[in-house]
This record gives structure tokens, sequence and C-alpha cells, in this order.
């Protein structure tokens, strides 16, 4: 199952979109070529990058690394958005800013989010050969979004100014950054997006690393949209276990090559945070009163966020939730809970868990 927090249906179009310029990108490169490439790249490149020196160094490395590895990004990315925008219900941007973009993933993944629409975007990265690329990439497309892209380059860091927008993005980069260059791009990010989004590996150092990004963004003002249903501090004991999510990722050839793997799909770990300047929506209608209840009916609970892949057993499901209370919580769906159990069995890691006023107890 595509284990995300929501997947819109209008991802798939764009996102084999991407990766039909992707295999172009790679015509004429020797297959070997191209997987030396990723293989040094993937030894060197995340976590270990100075910011004045790039590891992309030309545009054989740039394809080479941006076939294997941007649809990944993209899946990660689309899944992050699709979060937030279940969240925000109605809010479309009309402008996003990309912080460390190179070849420009964020970018397809807002197209794929909200397609169609009139966006200014900007990307900004300090490597020319990637800003090129996914400029080529983008000039492309086939729908007007990444076509009306700007890229250009910049320092990301320290001293990074960016103007007002309504959606910033910062995705598999602040690994790459010194601490002091973190906390001065969230901080820019925080000041200058109506929304920002990060996303990470999904790795014990990536999520510590939201973390971090998660409390600075509360401090400047901010509400957590997803995944956290909480703006409360983070439940989860660091050094036991990290939050984190999967994004299916069909295998191109390339990857299969690199990698030696036969399945046509692999999972791609991640961790993010997207918070908003934007007021939180409304809480839903309420189900149906009994007789004599109050005319609306109760409210309906505010969404927990399932952090685990459920587990299914004979007649129960176990959902492993984030709630609104900012607490942990394992709540065990039976068939006796009629339609809940239907629902849990549909529920994917990522998605959302409402369970109604008489819903599961907790163990």
């Amino acid at each position: 199952m595509y284990a995300s927090p929501s997947e819109p249906a209008e991802a798939v179009p764009v996102g084999d979109d991407l990766r039909a310029g992707l295999a172009r990108l790679l015509d004429g490169l020797p297959p070997r070529q191209a997987a030396r490439a990723v293989e040094r790249l993937i030894a060197t490149y995340r976590g270990r990058t100075p910011t004045d020196a790039p590891v992309l160094r030309d545009r054989p490395d740039v394809a080479a690394y941006a076939a294997y590895r941007m649809p990944a990004t993209f899946e990660a990315v689309v899944s992050a958005l699709a979060a937030f925008r279940a969240n925000t219900p109605g809010w479309e941007p009309a402008s996003h800013t990309d912080i460390g973009g190179g070849t420009g993933a964020a970018v397809w993944a807002a197209e794929a989010n909200w397609p169609g629409g009139n966006r200014r975007t900007t990307v900004l990265d300090w490597a020319e050969p990637a800003l090129a690329l996914g400029r080529e990439l983008a000039g492309a497309a086939g729908s007007a979004g990444p076509r009306a892209a700007e890229w250009r380059r910049a320092a990301i860091g320290d001293g990074l100014r960016l103007a007002e927008t309504d959606l910033v993005t910062v995705s598999y980069v602040l690994g790459e950054l010194t601490a002091a260059d973190r906390g001065a791009v969230v901080a820019e990010a925080a000041r200058a997006g109506q929304a920002v989004v990060l996303v990470e590996p999904g790795t014990p150092e990536g999520y510590l690393r939201l973390r971090e990004a998660r409390e600075q963004l509360l401090a400047a003002g901010l509400r957590i949209a997803a995944p956290c249903p909480h703006g409360a501090a983070c439940p989860i004991e660091p050094g036991r276990d990290w939050c984190h999510f999967a994004a299916r990722v069909g295998r191109s050839s390339l990857h299969r090559q690199v990698k030696g793997g036969s399945l046509p799909y692999e999972d791609e770990k991640f961790a993010y945070v997207a918070a908003t300047r934007l007021p939180a929506p409304a809480p839903a209608p309420g189900p149906t009163p009994a007789a004599g209840a109050g005319a609306d009916g109760p409210a309906a609970p505010a969404a927990s966020r399932v952090v685990r892949h459920p587990q299914i057993r004979k007649g129960q499901v176990l959902l492993d939730l984030c709630t609104p209370e900012g607490a942990l919580r394992r709540v065990t769906v039976t068939k006796r809970h009629g339609a809940d159990y239907r629902r849990a069995r549909d529920t994917a890691w990522g998605g959302t868990w409402p369970p109604g006023p008489a819903g599961p107890e907790a163990d």
C-alpha cells in the first residue's frame, strides 16, 4: 500500500511528466557512467557538503543524480504538501519560494497539489549546474506551473534574504548546512512565509533537525499544520524513536542498476514539518445527534496522526497515534466498532484518524 500522509489525484500525471523529462536527460549518457556518478555522489552528498563547494560539478553529475534522487524527493514533498493542504482547505499559494531547490522537485510537487495555478515560483540554490538542469526540465513540463518558475543562484545560509511569499519549501537541505546556517535559514523562512514546509530524510538525524526547526517555527508564531496535530512539545523520546513516514517511488532502470534491486518500487522514508500563519480550520460538524441531543450535535474530535504502520490482526486493527493532546497513544479498533473498523483497515501510515466521540478506547 502507498503509505503517505495523503495523495492528491493530480500527482500521478505530474509525476509521469517529471519522470519522462528525467529519462530524456539520460539520453546519450552511458548507463555505467551514470551509475558511477550516482554511487560517488551518494557517498559524499548527504550531510557532508560545504556550502561553498557543491558536489554536483557538471551536467553529467547533475543529470545522473537528478534521475536517481529527484523522483523520491518529489514523492516525499508531494506527501508533505498534501498533508498540509488537507489542514488548510481552500487555500492556495500565489507565490512559492524553494530554498536550496536544486533541480526543482518541490516545484513539481507544488504543481501536483495545486495544479493549474498562476503561481510566482522562485528556486534558490548555489549550484549553477543544478539550477540549469532544473530550468531545462521545467521548460519542457506539460503544466504551466514549473514552466513559469524563476531559477536564481543564491548562497543558502546566514545572510539569506527572501521576499515575502505565501509558501516556502526547504527539502533535503538542512542536513547539508551548519547548525548556524540551519537556524538562519529556518528563521528567514518563518519571517518571509505564510506557510513553511520542511522535509528531511526519514532518519533519526533528519528527525532531530526537524524537531529543532519545529520549535523555532513555533517560537516565531507559526502553528503546526502537519504532521503533528498539536503545538505542544514532541512526545517522542529522542534516541528511542523518531517520527517519519514513507512514500512509494517507482524504480527506474538506473535505480535498479545502482541498487541491484529487483522490485519495481522502493519506499522513500522522510520526515517533515509544515507550519503556517493561516488560522486553523473550523471544527467539522459532529455526527447526527441522538434524540434529545443538541441540534448541531457534538463537534467531531480533532484528528490524530498515524505514526506507524497500522497492525492488522484477526478482527482488530492497532493504530499508533500522535494525538491533539500532545501524547502518543495506541487505539485498538475491533469489528464491534462497525464503520470505524472498516475505516481503520483502510488507514495508512501517515494518515489521520478521527474516531468519533464513542470510538475505540486506548489500550
